[in-house]
């Protein structure tokens, strides 16, 4: 690698770049060119190493990560790069596995089931044993198999630990056979599928050993099970395994990656080399402090002194607003002023929060004051009803056993097929012991069927269809399929004839638009491989960044952005913390990386705003502010956050703002404790009697008349169990705080809010 390449890099960076053979551990902070280090490590293999580009995989999780990766290496060595394998785990594992279709139990043409898929199956299954889909959702159903798939657990090893786990256990199994006769795979299953064909056949396992010698890892600790298996499985027996990871950016355990795995790596390879990256390229020094003062109180970590050469720059805001639509007219309102005194443009900002529902009062007010913005987290664009209708067609012309895509498109547009129909046609298939395919084509040859009249011509005329499309697909391009397929079927009317509004039919149309826009940009690609990208394809991958507008997203759709002007909205707990997180130790150790995450997007400017009363479950409730914000040294920020000072001022709050407990430490007579409720009732008492007048933490005494007094435990309809933290008589009303379990402090007209005592 010439000099000046080496020169642009850090001495960390560098350090990274020519580590030799052997595992390497690269610790990477937020902004500190881990992408830099990946690419210029790569360069370094083939350049000054003598690799051979074909025995390098590197991974990463995004299309556009991969994307740009390779772009990058291609710009440093000045040429394409044959046989370098660059791109996501699904991705890479797909491909492996349509080349080793031989040695699985798929067939070359599987197709790839999204989640709206896979929900259609379970919610059949469930359907077929009769089980409550109110008690037993889908999508949880869906989320167990999901988890024991990431854990290398397959259908005969699941075990279930209570009923509900029964009823998985009674799912799962069927649930993968109804994918295997559709051959479809799930995208668990792409990885699930590579280990155990990786595990169970050596040829297999010994032909990609000898091919990858070097593996290369971005994004570590967002690895799950299967993943980490897989690197274990690829870099051996070499071991040359180099990944990049930062345990204070963990933020995907819902998904079912453990940061951990960063720690886990250290064990497995004892040996190997580990490098620290601070210096951060994106923040400026204020935002970099703030947002190591909130991970900080994180255990399980390897600390970073995050620098930056970008200087001080301008004060963190802290604002505290009244309400939701205060919020959002105050976040609106300083985009305005900043446009107009720092020349900046609607795309320098992004309004971030922890729940897709905070995003309505920020929408609002987007357009109330005539502003543009992009929402993430949306309806996708393959998630559209016009998009998944064409896509479904070109999946049964890939692959007509896919049972799914066949009963989407079969009535579609309508040709007098109903589920009386299909559910003959499917008895007629069991008895033959045929698949959907081998049942068009008997209708195509006049077999005879239980079918008649115009449900049998209907299916039959959809067979030769099928039929057609299979056949032309075979001699012309992607985007002369579009244009046969919205022939055929006369798409373009049924697209009107489902709009309610001539403003929905014009959205569609634009959407068929776009979709064949983007088959003539990858005419010459087969079909299979076309149908492969668009399922791999993530959101984040065709986020418009060029459109001029604010960007509007989740903490967890954030990762890996980043933006001149960021706001986090709605820093309060039950939110950021979530409610569900309070109170467990892990849960609440990812809350705080997601906002440590949300602060490191800021490259200039940070504002973080919390509410005094927010709307959340139809009612609206005083909220506390985040416990997150009382870490943060007030020298850093500036702003109106009066609540936070007070809660600074009472050690006793402090105290609750951590699931840590403090060392012991020798405190003044009567010093502020934390105690139970009941306790510090108790204790109050106690006092009053003795003289003694110095209040105890976080309780105060009953008012006269009051029926739900401190301490007293409560049931409400919606949001279940818990315990009053204090009352005050509103007129002849009283106002009550509750702490649930679940839904996190609210405070409650106890005339409307129907609350049971069930405890005292």
């Amino acid at each position: 690698m010439t000099s000046d390449l080496l020169d642009i890099l850090n001495p960390q960076q560098r350090e990274a770049v020519t580590a030799g053979d052997g595992p390497t551990l690269v610790l990477a902070g937020p902004g500190s060119g881990k992408t830099r280090v990946l690419t210029h490590r790569i360069a370094y293999l083939v350049q000054d190493m003598g690799v051979y580009a074909s025995n390098i995989v590197s991974v990463t999780f995004t299309n556009k990560a991969a994307a740009e990766m390779r772009e990058r290496v291609e710009t440093i060595l000045g040429g394409r790069l044959d046989g370098l394998q660059i791109g996501t785990f699904h991705a890479i594992c797909a491909r492996l596995l349509r080349f080793e279709a031989d040695h699985t139990p798929y067939g070359r043409d599987y197709v790839i089931y999204d989640s709206d898929d896979q929900s259609g199956v379970v919610k059949g299954i469930l359907t077929e044993l009769n089980v409550d889909l109110k008690r037993f959702k889908p999508g949880a159903v869906l989320g167990a198999i999901s988890s024991a798939k990431n854990e290398l657990i397959g259908p005969t090893e699941f075990m279930a630990a209570d009923y509900f786990g029964e009823i998985v256990a009674r799912v799962y199994p069927r649930y993968q056979n109804a994918l295997l006769a559709s051959n479809a795979m799930d995208f668990d299953d792409l990885l699930m599928q590579t280990v155990l064909l990786m595990r169970d056949n050596a040829t297999v396992r010994e032909k990609y050993q000898s091919r990858w010698r070097y593996v290369l890892v971005d994004e570590f600790q967002d690895t799950n099970t299967a993943q980490f298996e897989l690197v274990r499985q690829f870099s051996n027996p070499q071991r040359n395994v180099f990944v990049v990871g930062d345990e204070d950016q963990g933020i995907y355990a819902f998904r079912g990656a453990d940061y951990r795995n960063v720690m886990t790596f250290r064990r497995e390879y004892p040996t190997a080399k580990v490098i620290l990256l601070e210096q951060n390229y994106r923040s400026t020094q204020n935002v970099l402090d703030v947002a190591r003062a909130v991970i900080d109180k994180n255990g399980n970590r390897t600390p970073k002194k995050l620098f930056t050469e970008h200087g001080a720059g301008a004060k963190v805001m802290i604002q505290e607003v009244y309400s939701e639509s205060e919020e959002a007219q105050f976040v609106v309102e300083t985009i305005r002023q900043l446009i107009r005194t720092e020349d900046r443009t609607f795309r320098d900002f992004a309004i971030m929060y922890r729940t897709n529902a905070q995003s309505r009062s920020l929408e609002e007010a987007c357009v109330k004051f005539n502003m543009p913005y992009k929402l993430i987290g949306g309806v996708g664009f393959y998630k559209r009803r016009e998009i998944r209708d064409i896509v479904a067609y070109l999946r049964v012309i890939n692959n007509p056993n896919d049972a799914v895509s066949f009963d989407r498109i079969v009535n579609t547009p309508a040709r007098g097929i109903g589920e009386k129909t299909i559910a003959t046609l499917r008895a007629w298939c069991a008895a033959q012991g045929w698949t959907i395919a081998e049942a068009l084509d008997a209708l195509v040859r006049g077999v005879p069927s239980p079918l008649t009249g115009r449900a049998a011509k209907g299916l039959a005329e959809f067979a030769r269809l099928v039929t057609h499309l299979q056949a032309f697909a075979e001699l012309n391009t992607l985007d002369l399929l579009f244009d046969e397929i919205i022939k055929q079927v006369n798409y373009y009317r049924h697209a009107q004839e489902i709009s309610e509004t001539d403003e929905q039919h014009e959205e569609r149309m634009e959407n068929l638009a776009a979709l064949r826009g983007i088959m003539s940009e990858k005419k010459d690609l087969a079909l299979r491989d076309f149908l492969e990208e668009t399922a791999l394809v993530a959101e984040i991958d065709s986020l418009d960044t060029t459109k001029n507008g604010i960007t509007l997203l989740t903490l967890h759709a954030a990762k890996g952005l980043e933006y001149p002007v960021v706001f986090i909205t709605g820093v309060e707990d039950g939110l950021l913390p979530h409610s569900r997180s309070i109170g467990e130790v892990e849960p609440m150790a990812e809350e705080r990386r997601l906002l440590y995450v949300g602060i490191t997007r800021a490259r200039e400017r940070l504002y973080l705003t919390y509410a005094f009363r927010r709307s959340l479950y139809g009612e609206s409730s005083e909220v506390t502010p985040s416990r997150f914000l009382v870490d943060i040294p007030p020298a850093l920020t500036t702003g109106e956050w009066f609540r936070i000072n007070t809660m600074r001022e009472r050690a006793a709050v402090k105290q609750a703002t951590t699931w840590d407990r403090p060392k012991a430490a020798a405190t003044p007579p009567y010093a502020p404790t934390v105690v139970s409720f009941q306790q510090g009732v108790d204790k109050l008492i106690a006092n009053k009697r003795a003289g003694v007048t110095v209040p105890v933490a976080g309780v105060t005494l009953p008012a006269a008349g009051l029926r739900f007094t401190t301490g007293t435990k409560v049931q409400h309809a919606k949001f279940g169990e818990g315990v009053v933290v204090s009352s005050k008589k509103v007129g002849d009303d009283e106002e009550v705080e509750i702490d649930f379990s679940v839904a996190g402090r609210r405070v409650l007209s106890a005339n409307f809010a129907k609350l049971v005592i069930t405890g005292k």
